[in-house]
């Protein structure tokens, strides 16, 4: 080897001046070659305008102000009428409003969830752009992905915040959809950064202020009641004594699941039978071996009490259709159970690996939705609380939506709720950007819209399709009507009653207590 070396060495001192310059000046051309080619396919990673790829991920994150519909085609007609409608507003006469949700999501049913609510907030786009009386500053709405499952949440909050003081003049964020613990740090991080967040369907109660007289996320309002009102809003529905119920929980639990557990556990204060827990994947849209939890969770039902009929359910969309599959399959047959859960009982409307044969055989399934098309349509609805006429408002754009110049939009599915809480969101948001703006000025501070929130009861709630949206002193709602639904062996979510946290609608002033 070292006698090859010395051989090659000699060969190139022998060579020419002229040729040795000629071999230098290309191996720098080439390496020179190389690096730009590197840097370029490791720059170029947009993916269109103010949304790119980060480094180790091909989803495309960040804010889009365009007609990008991130690879999603079930999106693609809904973001096409909103980059319509965002193209019809002259420079000065608008603020933006960014819809945060995984629009990158692969999931089925977290993408049924984010199309719903992407529908929704546009329509309330375009009620609030052609049907307020001329009210300004207009409305743009802009995209905000922080991937799949909330990875990226820093490029989206960092490319927000970026706008807030851009010619974008963004204004509030609306959407955050689920209550999971990226989505938590990213709401923490825009509050803490003064950018006003209206939630949509968040409901754990750790993603709210409030909490033991404190406000950890200044700036923070939402439509969606908190778990704990959920489950004050089932009790006074339900009327289960501890007695007759059971707990099946997540553990080790997230946001949402976690304070649904708490606030269930407080129901059942004194209850004869322990709770009982599953442990799912980290990703909980995944299957993973908790089916076999169940099966013999299931067992042990039958082993209680004949007059236990009742089991309380915190935990996520993919467990709680395993649970149901496994419960049709128990042992006692000749038992009847109710399933009681929270609002992420709404996924199961679209679930083609549930097993609707359970729902036949003694199995009944309710679940505080957010809200229903029929809740205040049927059943003789309160007089106050919320509207038929507010509802058949969004059933108006709905309809404007199947053509031009509304649409379209591709179909609408109200069963689940979610198109329906996010109008109510983004009502919230123009009604808090519209009532911070000053007299005789076009464009409100991003400081005051925050500020609005615990004005916004009384004659100064927004009437929201889903009911009255009426703000405590720390943005959440005060006695908000919760639906209670119940699955049908057909797989439809089936309007059964108005719940109430307080146990009754509010007065007709709608003035939350001290």
């Amino acid at each position: 080897m070292r006698r090859r070396l010395r051989e090659l060495f000699e060969e190139i001192r022998t060579i020419p001046v002229y040729r040795y310059t000629a071999l230098v000046v290309a191996a720098v051309l080439v390496a020179g070659l190389v690096v730009l080619i590197r840097t370029a396919l490791h720059e170029d990673r947009s993916c269109a305008a103010g949304v790119a790829r980060p480094e180790g991920s091909d989803e495309c994150v960040g804010v889009s102000t365009s007609a990008f519909d991130f690879g999603q085609r079930r999106l693609a007609d809904t973001i096409r009428a909103v980059a319509r409608e965002n193209g019809t507003l002259k420079a000065g006469t608008y603020v933006s409003v960014a819809l945060f949700e995984p629009f990158t999501a692969t999931d089925t049913d977290t993408m049924n969830d984010v199309l719903h609510e992407l529908q929704g907030a546009y329509l309330a786009q375009y009620a609030a752009n052609h049907d307020d009386n001329g009210e300004t500053p207009y409305i743009r709405l802009v995209l905000a992905n922080p991937g799949a499952t909330g990875a990226h949440w820093e490029q989206a909050v960092d490319r927000i915040v970026a706008m807030t003081t851009s010619s974008d003049r963004l204004r509030a964020v609306t959407g955050i959809g689920t209550s999971t613990d990226n989505n938590k740090k990213a709401v923490a991080e825009l509050t803490r950064l003064g950018v006003p967040v209206v939630g949509s369907s968040i409901t754990a109660d750790d993603l709210a202020n409030g909490q033991q007289g404190k406000d950890p996320y200044p700036g923070l309002a939402r439509v969606s009641p908190t778990n704990t009102d959920e489950a004050r809003a089932l009790a006074s529905f339900a009327k289960v004594t501890a007695d007759r119920a059971l707990l099946v929980y997540d553990k080790p639990g997230d946001p949402y699941t976690k304070t649904l557990q708490q606030a269930f556990n407080t129901l059942l204060k004194g209850s004869p039978y322990g709770s009982w827990p599953f442990t799912p994947p980290a990703d909980r849209s995944q299957e993973g071996s908790t089916p076999n939890t169940f099966r013999q969770i299931t067992d042990l039902v039958c082993d209680t009490d004949a007059k236990l009929d009742t089991v309380f359910f915190a935990g996520r969309h993919t467990q709680l259709r395993q649970f149901i599959n496994a419960l049709g399959r128990r042992g006692c047959q000749s038992r009847k159970f109710t399933v009681l859960t929270g609002d992420e009982g709404s996924y199961l409307t679209g679930d083609s690996q549930l097993d609707a044969s359970a729902l036949q055989h003694g199995v009944s399934v309710r679940y505080t939705a957010l809200a229903h098309p029929d809740a205040w349509l049927k059943n003789a609805p309160p007089a106050t609380g919320g509207s038929a006429q507010d509802s058949q408002e969004l059933d108006r754009l709905l309809a404007a939506a199947k053509a031009a110049p509304v649409g379209p939009i591709g179909t609408v599915a109200l069963a689940d709720g979610q198109s329906i809480i996010a109008y109510d969101a983004m009502q919230l948001a123009v009604h808090g950007v519209r009532e911070a703006t000053p007299a005789q000025k076009k464009i409100p501070p991003l400081s005051d819209v925050g500020l609005q929130w615990p004005q916004v009861k009384g004659s100064l709630r927004v009437s929201g399709a889903s009911g009255w949206i009426c703000l405590d002193v720390h943005g959440n709602p005060y006695d908000k009507a919760v639906p209670v639904v119940e699955l049908t062996p057909k797989g439809a979510a089936r309007f059964v009653k108005l719940a109430w946290p307080e146990g009754r609608p509010p007065s007709k002033e709608c003035l939350p207590p001290a």
